[in-house]
């Protein structure tokens, strides 16, 4: 499913129009919420309106529609106000950037190493999982100054959609050892690239450029198994580098 946060990502308050309301789900022409999905969390956010507002608490795809889950079933009018939480998304958007990082080292220095699972928390911490067996969590925790050097080389950050055809033969493109990425209805895959280090699909929300992330440091290396090594990251605290 294709949504409007992906192609308006700096997009956090929108008015838009009800199309449907069944008590407390409503459906909106163009939601600029991210429903959550790949390891990032769902959006938080609000509809507001002149007579009142309304928490959006959860999300659910219906038949290629996004349907929005509010606190309560409150009479909504034609036209309204969807609002992010902006601090929430804008600490998703930092670290799924920041993953992407990691994930393009952890490809060139590891042998093409691919991606087991991933997870961003709402704490400002994320992990992503490697299949590398073998691999020494020094060498792996020896990646943060050069995460931080590409953070602070600002590099732009962009998104396009592709042929699924054409990224399947795009070595690299696809990093997920056992998930596929999620294809568009018109057969179309996004692409997120990170302007002269990596090019990977993903359905998530990111940075405008890398500059725009907090420092980063590698919390810890987690051993889960023969082949598995799991990287936790951390946002630096404000002053931090």
């Amino acid at each position: 499913m294709r949504y409007f946060c992906q192609d308006n990502p700096t997009v956090l308050a929108h008015e838009t129009e009800v199309i449907e309301q069944r008590g407390p789900k409503v459906l909106l022409a163009e939601p600029p919420f991210y429903p959550g999905g790949g390891g990032q969390l769902p959006d938080l956010g609000r509809l507001r309106w002149a007579e009142g507002e309304v928490a959006v608490i959860g999300f659910q795809e219906m038949a290629g529609r996004l349907w929005l889950e509010l606190a309560e079933a409150a009479a909504l009018p034609r036209r309204l106000e969807a609002r992010v939480d902006q601090d929430f998304r804008r600490k998703q958007t930092q670290l799924h950037s920041d993953l992407h990082i990691v994930n393009a080292l952890v490809f060139r220095h590891f042998n093409g190493a691919l991606v087991t699972g991933a997870q961003i928390n709402a704490d400002g911490t994320a992990r992503v999982d490697f299949d590398v067996p073998g691999a020494d969590s020094a060498a792996l925790r020896a990646l943060e100054p050069e995460i931080n050097k590409i953070i602070r080389q600002d590099l732009p950050i962009r998104s396009e959609r592709i042929p699924v055809s054409q990224a399947r033969r795009e070595p690299g493109l696809l990093r997920s050892l056992s998930v596929d990425p999620p294809v568009d209805p018109d057969g179309s895959l996004r692409v997120i690239e990170i302007v002269g280090l990596d090019r990977q699909a993903c359905g998530g929300t990111h940075l405008e450029s890398t500059g725009q992330s907090a420092p980063v440091r590698i919390a810890k290396i987690d051993n889960k198994g023969r082949r598995n090594r799991r990287v936790r990251i951390a946002l630096a605290a404000e002053g931090e580098d």
